[in-house]
């Protein structure tokens, strides 16, 4: 049994016992109560490194970057580099987008296809449960390849990868994130998931894997393939992939909605811990290089090419002469409350469900099984409201609004056809179109309610499962419906008014909905704006997203930082906890700190850094006889200068092997570990010298200073390691990104209390 001790003060301090560390008597002089880790999900995980964007400068950076600043030539050749890398993986970006979007539309259509003729000669003969066979073995077996992806190939590619990005621009090295293997899973499943009828969108994907294009192309070499292009080599740094990866991430958002400007505005607000002006014009690049290609393609597919009205992978149409006027506004902040509420209910539900899936199914077997199980119940329940519904129609206006050959007619006249079907029966981008444009009367409140409750309690159940699926589309989705049901109300109330229209309530539910799940807002209002095609629908679409975001955080958080919460990451805020002023950087720090001499011999430097207990990523080094800080090494070069025998004693008059800066090049992201360094070099009275190697000046703060202070400097920096030391210039400790990841502001009976969290070893 794994325990932590809580302080019983206004500040709870909490660590567990497995944890090699320091603790002076005093903490725990008062009364102090055992908690049960295990049943707690307030963890931080150890499994989870930092990021190095902070850059070493040694006498091997100091030396290459005078040789390169000093050369226009080098200068102007990295600088187009940058622009022709972010071009590259807008296309390629879109190119990946293009291949999701037709596959998803062939493998929906060949599905839908063959149930229809099915269900049409069922209905005729009496009987329906051949079609629901057919419908069922067509979505589970969907479904389970693209579970199997997941579960047996690669974990990380399930779900929206939103998180684990958002993660990756925080600082965070989530393992596997932005591997090609990824992107491959991510890629191919979320065509099956999608086709398969579960309650997912593939916008979410895109986002995912536009970074891992970004990761990949801006290194010019592949680790999971052993080769390299030798291109790009000085991109082969954290804070250089950092750039690419949010030009990545806002590709895929171009690619998904057809929004540029929403793009960088989601780099921006949702992960990027840093940002500059040139930064921004090539992410901007990046985006409308990703949409113009996606257009291109779609044009040529569709057999119109050039034709550039394809914008994204979701095509909500324009919306036109749908005016609003001022005394709409507070209905549009009410259905913001609405989304919030419903936002947070979402969260909450799902949060359980989730929490439920990390107790109890971790085989990946379990997690194929359960895919199956619940795309079975969708293709069940939709199969239900189609069943159920006797509303007909023979107005094909609300086929041509979802880009649909035919409705199902089901037990509807000859000529007529079930409009549930057109909710139902085809994919959820064509639901929330057919929401959007659909004519006055074409769905009444019931089927709009029964659809509504049941999507959303699917969505609440798929969100999490072991495939790859987005959260947008059926956000929009379940929003669309009641919004649509908001409008119908009032039309009911108010008669046929020119701005009762019930198209554009179901726009602004639908952004109250997904609002209310994700807690966005600027860039969530951009890329509706662009989506729809529309620009003055930007007040109301704010005040709907703001309204939801402030009723939702008052019950829970987004759906993404809840995730981020639930896999135990150090995600650092954009400030410090409340309360932060009262902590001190000596009870902040990790102590005591395992240091350095500016001269090593290989056996100490090996017996160190295969010591669990000093398994660290960062090493202060000192001066032997005063003891004062002299610079900080990196694990990762520490043992890279073992594996390249860089020893003083291999000199040859008077010239010892020297590290050059490409050696590390070479060997990111994945450095040497312990295991590669050869066991006969011990024992032999190696020595090296560290000094030409290490950061001669860290960034460091006195043990008296507070951890808002800390904070701030280690977020604006992009930090790894922060170096606590005394009044002697003397290291008395180090702070990690986990140290201060696990102080959390919680708010108890109207009051804030500042707690810190947990370490969990996985």
């Amino acid at each position: 049994m794994t325990y932590t001790i809580r302080r019983t003060s206004e500040i709870f301090i909490a660590f567990p016992r497995d944890l090699t560390r320091r603790i002076s008597s005093s903490w725990l002089s008062s009364d102090v109560q055992l908690v049960d880790v295990n049943k707690s999900v307030d963890l931080i995980s150890t499994r989870y490194e930092s990021l190095d964007y902070d850059v070493a400068e040694n006498e091997l950076y100091t030396k290459d970057a005078d040789e390169r600043d000093s050369s226009v030539w080098f200068t102007m050749k990295v600088s187009c580099a940058r622009w022709f890398v972010m071009f590259c993986i807008g296309v390629i970006t879109a190119l990946i987008a293009f291949a999701i979007d037709t596959g998803v539309a062939a493998l929906s259509n060949l599905k839908f296809s063959v149930v229809a003729s099915l269900m049409d000669s069922a209905v005729d003969g009496g009987g329906v449960y051949q079609p629901l066979l057919v419908w069922v073995s067509f979505g589970a077996g969907l479904v389970l390849v693209a579970s199997v992806l997941v579960a047996f190939m690669e974990p990380v590619a399930a779900g929206s990868g939103i998180p684990q990005i958002k993660c990756f621009l925080n600082g965070v090295k989530v393992p596997r994130v932005v591997r090609i293997q990824t992107l491959f899973c991510k890629a191919v499943g979320v065509m099956f998931s999608v086709s398969g009828g579960l309650a997912v969108g593939k916008e979410g994907p895109m986002i995912h894997s536009g970074a891992v294009v970004a990761a990949g192309l801006s290194q010019g070499a592949s680790k999971s393939f052993n080769c390299d292009f030798r291109i790009f080599e000085y991109f082969r740094q954290d804070h250089e992939k950092r750039d690419f990866v949010s030009g990545g991430a806002a590709a895929g958002v171009a690619a998904a909605f057809g929004s540029p400007v929403g793009g960088v505005l989601f780099s921006l607000e949702e992960g990027a811990s840093f940002w500059n002006q040139s930064l921004t014009w090539r992410v901007l690049f990046s985006a409308m290089v990703s949409g113009f290609t996606l257009n291109f393609a779609l044009s040529w597919y569709h057999g119109h090419f050039g034709q550039l009205s394809y914008t994204g992978l979701v095509n909500f149409g324009v919306f036109v002469g749908q005016p609003y006027n001022w005394y709409e506004l507070p209905i549009f902040c009410v259905m913001g409350a609405f989304g919030g509420l419903a936002g947070a209910l979402f969260n909450a539900i799902n949060y359980r469900i989730t929490i439920y899936r990390l107790k109890y199914i971790h085989r990946p077997i379990v997690k194929v099984m359960e895919a199956m199980v619940v795309a079975a119940v969708s293709c069940c329940m939709s199969f239900m409201l189609i069943y159920s519904s006797n509303l007909c129609s023979a107005d094909e206006s609300i086929l041509e609004a979802e880009d649909a050959n035919s409705g199902l007619q089901m037990f509807c006249n000859d000529g007529e056809f079930n409009v549930m079907s057109t909710l139902a029966f085809v994919t959820p981008e064509t639901a929330v179109k057919c929401l959007f444009h659909s004519p006055e009367g074409s769905f009444n409140i019931g089927n709009l309610v029964a659809f509504a409750v049941i999507y959303y309690l699917l969505a609440c159940w798929t969100y999490g499962l072991s495939v790859p699926s987005g959260l947008f589309i059926p956000s929009l989705l379940i929003g669309a419906a009641w919004g649509r049901c908001v409008g119908i109300l009032l039309g009911d109330l108010w008669g046929v008014e020119v701005w009762v229209d019930s198209g554009k309530y179901a726009l602004i539910g639908a952004a109250a909905n997904l609002g209310g799940v994700v807690r966005m807002t600027i860039s969530l209002t951009v890329i509706l704006m662009e989506a729809t095609g529309n620009v003055t629908f930007g007040l109301p679409l704010m005040l709907v997203l703001m309204t939801a975001k402030f009723v939702g955080d008052l019950f829970n958080e987004g759906i993404y930082d809840m995730h981020i919460h639930l896999m135990s990451v150090p995600l650092l805020a954009w400030e410090a906890p409340l309360l932060a002023h009262q902590v001190k950087a000596d009870r902040v720090m990790s102590a005591p700190v395992q240091t350095l001499l500016p001269v090593e011999t290989v056996d100490n430097l090996f017996t160190i850094l295969s010591d669990p207990k000093s398994c660290h990523n960062g090493y202060p080094i000192i001066d032997e006889t005063s003891g004062h800080l002299t610079g900080l090494i990196l694990r990762d070069h520490l043992l890279t200068l073992m594996q390249r025998s860089i020893f003083r004693e291999y000199a040859d008059h008077g010239n010892r092997p020297q590290l050059k800066l490409r050696h590390l090049r070479d060997a990111y992201p994945r450095f040497p570990t312990i295991s590669d360094i050869p066991t006969t070099i011990l024992n032999q009275g190696f020595t090296i010298d560290l000094t030409p190697y290490m950061n001669p000046a860290p960034y460091l703060v006195s043990d008296k200073s507070s951890l808002s202070k800390i904070f701030t400097l280690f977020r604006a920096l992009g930090l790894r390691h922060l170096v606590v030391v005394n009044y002697k210039n003397q290291v008395v400790g180090i702070v990690t990104r986990k140290d201060l990841a696990r102080f959390k502001s919680r708010k108890k009976n109207s009051t804030t209390l500042l707690t810190e969290l947990s370490y969990v070893r996985n």
